[in-house]
């Protein structure tokens, strides 16, 4: 093992974690229960350990944290300011998820007291530097929307044309033809009917789709 003279940086992972809730696009967070910053609102997240990638120790801290898992993960940027973190010289890298409607059942553990879930427009001030984090994080969510499947990865199992026209909505903050996005979103080959019809509310039934490759993002430009 080589010992050497020189301090090294300690390395952490956080993760925004993105949601469709109350048709709006959601923030989660979690109340620090520790110093620096107890008591405030946070990324999850924490320090990556010896033995483990970049990857395990995000999502092994957004389990620890909040209890969610088995989510759609992808590595956003690295931000290492000297002074982001008052403990020690901390780089951190940094992840955003995205859950599905239907996989929200969130619970505090670890270094969190609390856990919740925030509309973007509703955001309390943020521990370390995590506001930049997460303005980082919708720029790209917003920007990928355009040119990829990423929005799938919001939507439950089985869904219907309007569900999915209503999360392009909600992050694009714009209304679209109905015609056009039908038209537009079945042109991709990425969906396809389940042969059953929704089911329950005032509206007529609708079709159901399903997702042709769960789990994968799709280049579509």
């Amino acid at each position: 093992m080589y010992s050497y003279d020189h301090p090294h940086p300690a390395v952490t992972a956080d993760i925004v974690v993105f949601t469709i809730r109350d048709n709006q696009l959601k923030l989660l967070l979690i109340r620090r229960a520790y110093s620096p910053h107890k008591g405030k609102w946070a990324l999850p997240g924490g320090f990556v350990n010896m033995n483990e990638s970049l990857d395990e120790a995000a999502s092994r801290e957004l389990l620890e944290e909040t209890g969610v898992s088995g989510v759609y993960l992808e590595q956003l940027y690295t931000f290492g300011k000297p002074k982001r973190d008052p403990r020690e010289r901390v780089i951190t890298v940094a992840y955003y998820a995205l859950i599905p409607s239907d996989k929200m059942q969130l619970q505090a553990a670890t270094d969190a007291d609390a856990v919740g879930w925030f509309g973007m427009d509703e955001l309390p001030k943020l521990a370390f530097d995590h506001e930049d984090i997460v303005k980082m994080a919708h720029q790209r969510l917003v920007a990928k929307l355009d040119y990829s499947t990423v929005a799938f990865q919001f939507l439950p199992e089985s869904f219907t044309l309007h569900e999915l026209q209503n999360i392009y909505e909600i992050i694009f903050q714009e209304e679209t033809d109905k015609r056009n996005f039908r038209k537009w979103i079945l042109g991709l080959g990425q969906i396809e009917e389940t042969g059953e019809k929704s089911t329950g509310g005032a509206h007529r039934p609708a079709k159901l789709f399903k997702k042709k490759f769960p789990g994968r993002v799709t280049i579509i430009k």
